[in-house]
């Protein structure tokens, strides 16, 4: 008979079964990453190119993540005005897709070397290309349409000792002497047992994500995007649209006639629910089509626009992140602080993006996004290396967007170039734990901050720590 026990999704209680199963059992890596997006993929390069037996898993069939299987095929500021802000893999990255033609034109390099808070478009398949490229020539091994599902914790806890992972051969239990998880969602983490907030569940709302998808035959020769806004005004009094969102991020340019279409909040969806997941995937093809119609109808440029595909993957901003042995805090970014120990640095302003429809609450998004401290030409705020640790653990990791940080800064530093420079120190902490006989909570961090500075990381502190910087208490 099965036993009872309650549900963490809701009040109702739910039959459970003990399972027993004999799993064939894996050994010989150094580091195991679970997800194969910006975050996961710095980490996996960085540390195989130190010397680290890797092993990277990636629930599709490509690497990327967001910017490939959710189609967010945008990086966004990457220099401050004066300087870039990205260095390491991530410029490593934007060079050579620029270099094999995979950024769309009429971009240079001065968008990321010193544009002011620019972002530019590009290629997805381009970047699947190079990402697949970059992990065979630094020796990791990949395996796609493989996730991580359980983790075994040593007895003493805080020390993960394998993880169990799935795909069509089955079950497998992998041990290794280090993890990081970048899926985004903190799975990783959360099944080990490690401290986590979980967006409608620690928060009272849940930002909405976006299903984004590939749009060909525009016309740049007549489309502004600066004009979408007064379309958005338009179509709105003409009641065209099923829900009155004026929060429409839009086209972002990808080609000579094509774009990715940003559009179409699905308010409401918990990305930690199945169910909620399913039924958001359904909503947000109806409004990939909707939204298509729209600038069909409403902007210059796009009369000949057509749908080429939706995204396989959901466009989510926000679901769960690690409690970590350092919390970023827009106290932090409004300060523009900068750490001993930071392991990368960022200029884009906090981006929360509306919860519901309303007039009210774009009017809220909008004053936060457009004019509530936005970094002036120069500035930069410090990420420092405790958001990739979760507080007390030994050998575990995150990379991504389930760092330790608030909501607002979260906002900011969930872009995938923020999570690449992240991944990269991940990667890099592991290996020199490994080397060193250190712990991920008690990591030298000046020789991470040197190490990386020799990947060619932008790490501009003058003043550097053995010893990470901790908050005694995590941020709200």
């Amino acid at each position: 008979m099965p036993e009872t026990s309650s549900s963490t999704g809701g009040s109702l209680s739910t039959p459970t079964f003990n399972l027993s199963r004999a799993i064939p059992s894996e050994e010989g890596f150094d580091l195991v990453v679970a997800g194969g997006g910006p975050g996961g993929c710095g980490a996996a390069i960085a540390a195989a190119r130190l010397g680290a037996r890797v092993l990277l898993v990636e629930a599709a069939g490509c690497l990327g993540g967001m910017g490939t299987s959710a189609m967010v095929s945008a990086w966004s500021h990457m220099a401050n005005g004066k300087h870039p802000v990205i260095g390491g893999l991530m410029l490593e990255l934007v060079e050579a897709m620029y270099a094999r033609g995979f950024i769309a034109p009429t971009y240079t390099p001065s968008r990321w070397r010193t544009d002011y808070n620019c972002g530019l478009g590009y290629h997805t398949d381009g970047l699947k290309l190079l990402l697949d490229e970059l992990c065979e020539a630094a020796g990791v091994e990949v395996r796609f349409f493989t996730r991580v599902i359980d983790a075994e914790v040593a007895p003493e806890g805080n020390r993960v000792e394998g993880v169990v992972l799935h795909n069509v051969e089955g079950y497998r239990f992998v041990r290794a002497p280090a993890f990081i998880d970048a899926t985004g969602d903190a799975a990783l983490a959360h099944r080990a047992g490690a401290a986590c907030r979980e967006a409608g569940r620690d928060t009272p709302n849940i930002m909405p994500p976006t299903l984004c998808s590939a749009q060909a035959g525009i016309d740049y020769t007549v489309f502004d995007r600066k004009r979408q806004q007064a379309a958005v005004e338009k179509a709105l009094a003409d009641g065209f649209f099923s829900q009155p969102d004026r929060h429409v991020p839009g086209l972002f340019r990808t080609g000579p006639t094509t774009a990715i279409l940003n559009a179409g909040h699905v308010f409401g969806m918990d990305a930690l629910s199945c169910a909620s997941l399913s039924d958001g995937m359904r909503r947000g093809r109806r409004l990939a089509w909707e939204y298509t119609e729209f600038f069909r109808r409403y902007v210059d440029g796009c009369q000949e626009m057509r749908m080429v595909t939706t995204a396989a993957a959901m466009g989510v901003r926000e679901s769960r992140r690690i409690v970590g042995e350092a919390e970023l805090g827009y106290a932090d970014y409004r300060a523009r602080r900068q750490f001993p120990d930071q392991i990368a640095i960022y200029c884009k302003q906090t981006d929360i993006h509306v919860y519901d429809p309303s007039p009210e609450e774009y009017e809220r998004y909008r004053a936060e996004f457009e004019e509530a401290d936005v970094l002036a030409p120069g500035e930069c705020y410090g990420i420092p290396y405790g958001v990739l640790v979760p507080k007390g653990w030994k050998n575990l990791w995150v990379a991504g967007r389930c760092n330790s940080s608030d909501l607002k800064v979260n906002g900011a530093i969930r872009d995938q170039p923020a999570c690449v420079m992240m991944g990269q120190a991940a990667g890099t902490a592991a290996v020199l734990a490994l080397r060193h006989g250190e712990t991920a909570d008690r990591l030298d961090t000046r020789r991470l901050v040197e190490a990386l500075r020799e990947q060619g990381a932008n790490l501009p502190q003058s003043e550097l720590s053995p010893d990470m910087t901790r908050t005694s208490e995590g941020a709200p």
